[in-house]
């Protein structure tokens, strides 16, 4: 895989050194994983509680969205989130995309102005909202808040002879891809997945702290889609 593109010129922070990340940082990164899901779960309730009325409204369907995922060491889980799409967007893909579109979404498994997001779900994802039930996961240690982006099954296979490796650890709800690259870095290209196992391969408390910060400025700018 290659990753020479103005992605790595704004976002490399130096050499990849594998190596196992301490006993010590993974203990208090997950107490501030529950710290922090226990902290937002509380005070997003009610707001969440109001989207997911609006989401009902808007379109028919439960509000909240459950796709299976492969966790750390290839355990699956459900992850949540709140419906951005028609309630029969995954199962009448035909009905809604035109055959470029179908094939951008075999490749990439997203599509550039996807015809299935409804009008609350386009702000939900701009906003990066619609990722707020996914502390849920966080909270039951099937996720972390920061770590590479979850993945399905078919998804897993773009990284080859590394599986292993990007499983070592917990998925995040935001991640090195997610905050300085988003829609610019993908699977075709390579560069989601060295940017996903950058982060594997050089996981600490420092590079943590920079990806939080950083993702403010992706939710800033509303780079969602």
């Amino acid at each position: 895989m290659r990753w020479d593109g103005p992605v790595a010129n704004q976002t490399a922070l130096g050499p990849t050194h594998a190596r196992k990340d301490p006993g010590a940082y993974k203990f208090f990164k997950r107490v501030l994983d529950i710290l922090a899901s226990l902290f937002i779960i509380v005070i997003a309730a009610i707001p969440v509680f109001v989207v997911c009325i609006a989401i009902s409204i808007e379109s028919h369907g439960l509000p909240m969205f459950r796709q299976e995922r492969v966790g750390k060491n290839g355990k699956p889980f459900r992850m949540l989130k709140l419906r951005t799409m028609y309630a029969d967007a995954e199962n009448n893909m035909e009905r809604y995309f035109t055959p470029e579109q179908m094939a951008e979404w075999n490749t990439e498994h997203k599509v550039m102005d996807d015809p299935r997001v409804t009008r609350i779900g386009q702000f939900l994802r701009r906003t990066s909202l619609d990722e707020l039930p996914q502390f849920i996961n966080v909270l039951l240690g099937q996720m972390s808040v920061v770590g590479p982006r979850p993945v399905t099954r078919v998804e897993l296979e773009w990284y080859g002879d590394e599986v292993d490796e990007i499983l070592s650890v917990r998925q995040g709800i935001t991640g090195y891809w997610q905050a300085f690259a988003r829609n610019d870095a993908t699977w075709e290209s390579g560069e989601r997945q060295e940017m996903e196992l950058y982060y594997v391969r050089n996981v600490s408390a420092s590079l943590d702290a920079r990806i939080f910060f950083g993702t403010f400025g992706a939710i800033v700018g509303r780079t969602g889609r």
